[in-house]
């Protein structure tokens, strides 16, 4: 049993740029697989943003190769996302996502976390 809880959402300006946190509760014994961030806005589907596997191997979408970081401390079980360069397209609910066990086949989500980029 695990649970992600995402930080570091808000408001930020055009051109700036956020760090988003995920870590999983105190304690966690479970092992932690690929860890990945999503992002949704309404009326759209939940899009995939960066993977990263427990080696560090890191996969990102398109739209934001070269703007976002995905990293990962795998003491800490947390992965971090760093959004650099903000645009108005970037702003909407963002999730962390992790596989777990042995197996690594089922995924947690988070809540979510709410990243508002104004002109």
């Amino acid at each position: 049993q695990v649970q992600l809880v995402e930080s570091g959402g808000g408001s930020v300006q055009a051109g700036g740029s956020l760090r988003l946190s995920c870590a999983a509760s105190p304690g966690t014994m479970i092992s932690l697989k690929d860890m990945s961030w999503h992002r949704e806005v309404p009326g759209k589907e939940r899009e995939l943003v960066a993977l990263i596997t427990t080696s560090g191997t890191t996969t990102y979408a398109d739209s934001v190769k070269g703007q976002f970081t995905i990293s990962r401390d795998n003491a800490k079980k947390m992965v971090t996302l760093q959004m650099n360069s903000l645009e108005s397209g970037d702003t909407a609910r963002y999730y962390c996502n992790a596989r777990k066990g042995a197996r690594g086949i089922l995924s947690v989500w988070g809540p979510g976390s709410q990243v508002t980029v104004s002109s």
